[in-house]
Parts: structure tokens; C-alpha cells; sequence
């Protein structure tokens, strides 16, 4: 609309009016935008948005007094307005340069302003030559007044281009609006000083006007619509490459030189565009020469990062070596292909081999031992694929290595995966040799064994005789005598209890109990094991509820049973008085998964896998306050995994534990072959699923 009215035939009084009050209008804008976001800053930004601010009231200032004095000019007088508007241009300049670059170095200012210099420079000396009759009638003051102002614009302008190119993320928007708006003002500013050397004078109310209308407009704009950058995102930003910068001034710097040459017909080099093309060619020689130095204090600053990234890679690489050598446990790593990368001295030490010998090899072909019946387990089931192919991580996992002499060696292995921004190069294999461990398992094993056969004698003779005195056989009891009978008979059945769950234990992890496998109905199992923990659970006032029972297992009934047991009495003895126990299975593929759950204290989550440990109790005091020997989660363990499946624990979201354990389900498809021993369902465990959440 404005360029409309400034266009059309209105009185050239009407124009100058409303051009003035535009100017007027669009530099109070951007002065209250500018002290706007000058109050919401820190630091440099606020210093810059400081100046801008004083800048846009200097010229609302200067274009109010210039259009109160009839908004005309001419080459001859200079007034207060003309200076008040150098003034502006000198303010915004200051802002410019305060401006925060995200990280500025010592010569970077210079050439900014060298830059400034090559381009205004140049565009002045085009205009001085062609226009240096009109220039040389003028006062000498008006004309350093009037023609400076676009040198300092484009000055200006440029020192804004090239902050854009280098400045934090958050600033270019700010930048980039604030270097076109000086732009448009510096062609404005351009335009009113060739009309002024052409014809003489200049007024306000033509299309020029709309330069410095719409820079203003811009700087207001963009201004009110910053955002602050954190000043880690400046710290983390760096200059762009000076090509685009050095470009520009050359081409700039070039085409003003053609300029002055084409279309004249004789060229006279008067003193003033003589000294603005020195002034030109020796900010173009200083700006190189600033470049050369930054380079060159670059190029030192690099090689002397590199030197101490390189010594501090070389002692970060020796302490590596250090600690991976000083390990007593074997470690070695694997591409994503399987080969071995690097093997530490404990490992090759170990294996028998040298550490070199071994790279390059496939670690699950090399020393991976064969089953009992000399074929190679399959490659794709090795935890090494699995954790390269699956990312999954290995704990304390035991397996045999093949030494280099042919002995096979008890393993116990971790194996995690090796990955870098999501992507798996390879995995990390830590190994330890237990032998001894397992010699003194086997020492251990055989005592305990032999001690609880070797009490199970006297105390069946114990059991008897206490049973006989408690029945009348010796005549009859005093009170006092009768309670301490009955006592003594109480504690050993208890320990007879206790050696036989030792016993049991024994034998089923060496594998000496006879398991007899069927299809077995999972409701039936629940409803048995019920019915012999309903006794218990009223003593305790617990209640007993099935929530759901489905699926068919294969499995030995009595040992099924007997885990249900041992989970249901550990689910009774943690509930208090009118809370509750629920039972229930599902089928969940190829597997039936039970679970007990009840509204008790809970475990605490260091403890979940700890409990399923020999004599291992939640608390120091349960033993005593609950009773119980600790075994009897050790053997739910046992039988679940000789049967095939495994058993976990989690606790409950609204209290409690949840105990779970999976068992094959039975296979009643015509072509299935269901395994007919708990040995051949023991080879099916790793086909086990992972334990699901509880909830």
C-alpha cells in the first residue's frame, strides 16, 4: 500500500508526510523490539540489542527532524538530521560487531570488517569515478557526510552476511532478516546519494523510501521473534569455511573494478576515487594477510591437538592394555563375523596357545568343545552369535574349552555384545576356569551326601524310640516329661525332613533320580497340590483361589506337584492372616508357565535370583520366624530344569511375589515324538523362553 501511495499522483506534500511518518512509525517499532529483547538477553546479545535499539531512536530521531524541516536536501548544507543519521549507522554497526560469533577468533573481527571495507569501498570508488564532476561541485563536508553513509551501510551489511555464515543456529534467523534489512537500506542509502549528486537535491515521499521502510520493518521483526541460544550451543559451534566470505569480496571487488571501466568513455582517476581504490586494494592485502595468519595459527593449533589427542590415545590405549593384560580371568573379543580380535595373556595362557596364534581364528571353531558324543554343538546357538546377531548379554554361563593339547576345561562365561551408536561390531567374551570350583563342589557333594546317609540311621532309631515313649510303651509320662518328648520327636522329623530334601537335591543334580514322565493335565497338578497345602494355608488363615488352569505338560506328577508345594508353603508362611494366594497356568506356545502369586512383602530386587540358592532365606530371621530350611526353592529349581523349563521370581506391582516356572507342554500332534525321559527334556531347555514380566 505504501508503495502505491509513494507511486502515486498525490501532492508531493501529502507523500512526504505519510513517507515520514512511516519512517518515523517502522524506527519506534524496531526500537521497542530491539530494547524488548535486549531486557530477555545476556552478555553480548543484550550489549548488541542495546545498540540497535539506540540506533533505531537515532533514526526515528533524525527522520522526524528531517521531515519537520520540509524533508527536502540538497549538496551544499548539512544539518543536524544528516548527523543524527551517521550517527544511526555507526550505532548499528557497534551492534553488529558486539554481536556474539559462536566461538570468534583473534583475527576474525578484522577481516569482518576488512570484508566491509573491500565491498563498500569498491562500490564508492565505482561511484566516485563515474560521478566525480557532480561530487566535485558539492561542499566537501556534505559530500564525506552524504557518501559516507552508504559505505557504512554496506559495511553493515556485510559485517551481518558473514556473522549469518558463522553464528549459533539459534541467531541465523535473527542475522539473516537483520543482513537483508541493512541491505535494503544501504540500497536506499545508495540511491539518495547518486539523486543527490546527480540533481542536486533530495525529498522525501519517493519509492526510495521504501528501502529504509522495509529494513526497518525486517530488524523489528526478526528481533521480537529471536530465540536465546544456550551458550553451550555457541560453544559448540565453529566457524564455516572462509571460501564463501573471501569469494563474495573478490567478486564484489572485481565487478566494481569492471564497472568503472565500462561505458566511460575516458577514464580519469580523480584523487578521491584514487585514494578509495588504495583504500580498497590495502584492506584486500590486509584481509589476506589476516587469513594467511589465521590459517598458519590454525594449522599450529591443530598439529598440537593432534599431538596431545595422539599422546593421550597412546596412554589411555597403555592403561587398556594394562588392565586387560593384569586380569586374571581370560578375556577375549570377536569381530562381527566371529573372529578373534585380540586375546589378553590370561586367556591364551588358559587355552594353551599363543595370543597371536589365535587371531584371526573362529573363536566358536577353535576351542568351543565338542558335545559327549564328539559332534560340535551348532554355531547358531553359541552365545557369541547370539550376542552379535541378537545383542544379547551372557551371565556366568557354563560351558568346556578345548585347550591347544586336547584337554577340555570347565568354562564359566560372560558374553556381552560390542556396539557403537547402535550398531554391533562384535562381542566381548570373559571366561574363568573353574576346575577347582567344580573339584571342590564334588568333594563338598560327596560329604554332605555321606554325612546325611550316615545320620539318616541314627535318627530313624531316634524317631522310633521318642515315637515309643510318646505312645505309652515305657508306661506313662509325666506332664512335663510328655512335652519334652514330644519336642524332641518334633525337631527330629524335622532334621529327618531336612537330610532328605538334602539327599533329594543331591541326587537330582547329579541326576540320579528317576523321573517319569506323563501327560498330565495342569489343572489336575493344581487341584492336588491344593488339596495337600489347604491344611496348612487354615492354620495360617490364608486363603487358596485358582485363577486359571489350562494346558497339558509332560512331565513326572509327584515332582510337579512337589514344586507346587514348595511355592505354595512359601506363599502361605509370607502372607499375613485374610490375604491371599492365587494359582494359575497358561499355555504360552510350546510351554505351560504355573504361577503362585501372593500379597506378602515381597523380595527385595538384589535378592530374586538369590533365593532359588541352597539355605538361602529373604531374611537372616526367617529361618527362625518362619521356620524352613531354605532348600526348598533350591529344589523347585532343580526339578523344574531337569524337567526342561525354567522357574524366576518377580515381584508383584501391587505387592507380593510372584513365583513362575514354565514346563513343556505335552505334544499331541500324530507326527511329535514326545520325549519319554526327563533327559530328553532336559536337551529341550534352551528352546525355554525368556521369563515374562510379572504382572
Amino acid at each position: 500500500m505504501l508503495a502505491a501511495l509513494l507511486s502515486s499522483d498525490l501532492p508531493a506534500e501529502v507523500r512526504t508526510l505519510i513517507s515520514g511518518c512511516a519512517l518515523v512509525g517502522v524506527g519506534l517499532t524496531a526500537c521497542i523490539s530491539c530494547r524488548y529483547r535486549a531486557t530477555r538477553s545476556i552478555g553480548l546479545r543484550r550489549r548488541a540489542y542495546h545498540l540497535w535499539s539506540l540506533a533505531c531512536l537515532s533514526a526515528a530521531l533524525g527522520n522526524l527532524g528531517l521531515m519537520l524541516n520540509g524533508a527536502q536536501r540538497d549538496r551544499q548544507t548539512i544539518s543536524a538530521s544528516d548527523i543524527t543519521l551517521l550517527a544511526t549507522l555507526l550505532l548499528a554497526a557497534a551492534g553488529v560487531i558486539t554481536f556474539p560469533l559462536a566461538r570468534r577468533r583473534g583475527t576474525d573481527l578484522v577481516r569482518m570488517l576488512l570484508d566491509g571495507v573491500v565491498v563498500g569501498g569498491s562500490i564508492l570508488a565505482v561511484v566516485s569515478i563515474r560521478t566525480w564532476s557532480q561530487v566535485a561541485a558539492m561542499d566537501p563536508v556534505v559530500a564525506v557526510v552524504n557518501l559516507i553513509a552508504p559505505v557504512i551501510d554496506i559495511v553493515v551489511a556485510t559485517l551481518a552476511t558473514l556473522l549469518f555464515m558463522r553464528s549459533a543456529r539459534g541467531d541465523r534467523s535473527v542475522l539473516g532478516a537483520t543482513a537483508i534489512g541493512f541491505t535494503l537500506y544501504a540500497i536506499s542509502d545508495l540511491l539518495y546519494a547518486l539523486r543527490l549528486v546527480g540533481t542536486g537535491s533530495f525529498e522525501l515521499g519517493t519509492p526510495v523510501d521504501l528501502g529504509w521502510m522495509a529494513g526497518y520493518a525486517l530488524i523489528a521483526w526478526s528481533v521480537a521473534n529471536a530465540s536465546t541460544p544456550d551458550a553451550r550451543q555457541d560453544e559448540g559451534q565453529v566457524e564455516s569455511s572462509p571460501v564463501i566470505g573471501t569469494a563474495t569480496v573478490f567478486t564484489v571487488f572485481l565487478l566494481a573494478a569492471l564497472l568503472s571501466l565500462v561505458g566511460v568513455e575516458e577514464v580519469r582517476v580523480n584523487f578521491v576515487s584514487g585514494v578509495l581504490w588504495a583504500v580498497v586494494l590495502l584492506a584486500v592485502l590486509g584481509r589476506q594477510f589476516f587469513l594467511v595468519i589465521d590459517n598458519e595459527q590454525l594449522r599450529r593449533t591443530l598439529e598440537q591437538r593432534v599431538v596431545e589427542r595422539t599422546r593421550s590415545l597412546r596412554q589411555v590405549t597403555r592403561q587398556s592394555d594394562l588392565l586387560v593384560n593384569s586380569v586374571g580371568d581370560g578375556i577375549y573379543g570377536v569381530d562381527r563375523f566371529g573372529l578373534i580380535t585380540f586375546v589378553n595373556p590370561a586367556a591364551a595362557d588358559a587355552l594353551g596357545y599363543e595370543a597371536l596364534e589365535l587371531i584371526g581364528h573362529d573363536a566358536h571353531a577353535t576351542f568351543h568343545a565338542p558335545a559327549p558324543s564328539g559332534v560340535s554343538y551348532p554355531a547358531d546357538s553359541c552365545y557369541i552369535v547370539e550376542a552379535i546377531r541378537d545383542g544379547l548379554v551372557t551371565s556366568a554361563e557354563e560351558d568346556s574349552y578345548l585347550r591347544a593339547d586336547g584337554l577340555e576345561i570347565p568354562v564359566e562365561v560372560t558374553a556381552t555384545p560390542l556396539t557403537d551408536d547402535g550398531a554391533t561390531l562384535g562381542a566381548v567374551v570373559v571366561f574363568r576356569d573353574v576346575t577347582q570350583r567344580r573339584e571342590v563342589d564334588r568333594l563338598k557333594n560327596e560329604f554332605v551326601s555321606m554325612v546325611s546317609h550316615e545320620l539318616r540311621t541314627p535318627l530313624t532309631a531316634i524317631r522310633g524310640s521318642l515315637g515309643l515313649l510318646a505312645g505309652g510303651a515305657l508306661g506313662a509320662l509325666t506332664p512335663a516329661a510328655s512335652r519334652m518328648v514330644d519336642i524332641a520327636l518334633v525337631s527330629s522329623e524335622r532334621l529327618t525332613r531336612l537330610i532328605n530334601e538334602i539327599l533329594d537335591l543331591e541326587r537330582m543334580e547329579a541326576g540320579a533320580l528317576p523321573m517319569e514322565l506323563h501327560d498330565l493335565p495342569a489343572a489336575g497338578l493344581v487341584r492336588t497340590a491344593l488339596e495337600q497345602a489347604s491344611v496348612l494355608a487354615t492354620e495360617a488363615g490364608v486363603a487358596l483361589r485358582v485363577v486359571h488352569a489350562e494346558g497339558v505338560v509332560r512331565a513326572d506328577e509327584d515332582r510337579v506337584v512337589q514344586t507346587l508345594l514348595n511355592l505354595l508353603g512359601n506363599a502361605i508362611k509370607f502372607s499375613d492372616p485374610g490375604q491371599e494366594v492365587t494359582v494359575q497356568s497358561v499355555r504360552r506356545g510350546s510351554f505351560v508357565e504355573f504361577e503362585v502369586s501372593d500379597s506378602g512383602r515381597g523380595i527385595p530386587e538384589d535378592k530374586l535370583d538369590a533365593v532359588f540358592a541352597r539355605f538361602q532365606q529373604v531374611d537372616s530371621s526367617d529361618a527362625r520366624e518362619k521356620g524352613g530350611s531354605g532348600l526348598g526353592l533350591a529344589i523347585s529349581r532343580s526339578i523344574v530344569e531337569r524337567l526342561g523349563g525354567r522357574i524366576w521370581a518377580r515381584n508383584n506391582d501391587d505387592g507380593g511375589a510372584a513365583f513362575r516356572f514354565t514346563l513343556p507342554a505335552s505334544l499331541a500332534a500324530p507326527h511329535a515324538s514326545p520325549p519319554r525321559t526327563a533327559e530328553a527334556a532336559l536337551q529341550a531347555r534352551d528352546r525355554v523362553p525368556d521369563p515374562a514380566p510379572a504382572g
